[in-house]
This record gives structure tokens, C-alpha cells and sequence, in this order.
């Protein structure tokens, strides 16, 4: 929508031009708070995500407090994802792939972990393909997670 007509309705000195570079300016920094924001979110995704995951790697069984960490992990991974789509001015990147397809396999991983609990309950041990998905998954998501980093810190150094 333009608001160009009514914002400058009471003001002749803003022309069209000063107006658009504003609206320009307002427009990139909401995007950066918004990926400022998203990093610092998924910080906590990293930390629910590693010590569920260190529980149910240790002692194989998805307890309730596993299953609370992964749940946590996932919900502030979304909310993350979400943030950084928000602040993104690019489309679909090689990072936004390793990204989403984490944040699948991460969801993949707490589904299953929530159905073994369910159908055998937190004290049967998990299956070697369920411990072995596990870890697949997290490791795909600190590789999406390093990745991000390293790309912000690149671009910011060059």
C-alpha cells in the first residue's frame, strides 16, 4: 500500500524520493532486527536440542525430560527459522536448504522419539536405527548451525 499521498499530505518539503529512502532504511532494519533476533533464538534451539539429545544418547531411553528438550528444541528452532525468514532479503540459499532440511529432520527425529515413548514407554531402550537417526539428525543440524554462523561471519569480515 502507498502511503506516499497522506504521509505527505501535511508535509511539502518530503518528496517521493526522501519518502521511498525512509521507507527503505525502515524496511532493512526491521529485516536485520528480525535476523538479530532469530540467531539469538536458535541459540536456544542449540541448547534444548544438545541436552535432550546427550540424555537419550547416554542412556537410550526417551524419558519425559528427553522429550520435553527436543520439544523445546523444535519449537524454538520454528521460531527461529521463522525470525531469519522474516529478516531474509534472498531467496532460497544453499544455507536456507541445510536449514530447512535440519529443521525437518530434527522434527522427524521428536516424532519418533514421542511415538517410542508412547507405544513402549520411557522405559524401553530405543532401537539402534531410532539412536542411529538421532544422531544423524542432531549432526546435520550443528553442521546448519555452524554453517550459519560462519556465512554471518564471513560476511562481516569481507
Amino acid at each position: 500500500m502507498n502511503l506516499f499521498p497522506y504521509i505527505c499530505a501535511g508535509n511539502s518539503n518530503l518528496t517521493k524520493s526522501k519518502y521511498n529512502s525512509i521507507y527503505n532504511s525502515l524496511t532493512i532494519k526491521s529485516m536485520k532486527i528480525y535476523s538479530m533476533i532469530g540467531s539469538f533464538v536458535v541459540i536456544f534451539a542449540l541448547i534444548f536440542y544438545s541436552i535432550g539429545f546427550a540424555k537419550e544418547q547416554k542412556k537410550k531411553l526417551v524419558t519425559s525430560r528427553v522429550l520435553l528438550f527436543y520439544t523445546l528444541g523444535v519449537i524454538f528452532d520454528i521460531s527461529a527459522t521463522t525470525l531469519m525468514i522474516l529478516g531474509s532479503s534472498k531467496g532460497f540459499t544453499f544455507h536456507g536448504f541445510i536449514g530447512y532440511s535440519s529443521l525437518l529432520g530434527m522434527c522427524i527425529d521428536t516424532l519418533l522419539l514421542w511415538n517410542h515413548n508412547r507405544k513402549k514407554g520411557p522405559d524401553e531402550k530405543v532401537s539402534r536405527g531410532l539412536n542411529l537417526y538421532s544422531r544423524v539428525a542432531y549432526i546435520w543440524w550443528v553442521v546448519a548451525f555452524i554453517t550459519g554462523g560462519l556465512l554471518v561471519a564471513l560476511r562481516h569480515h569481507s
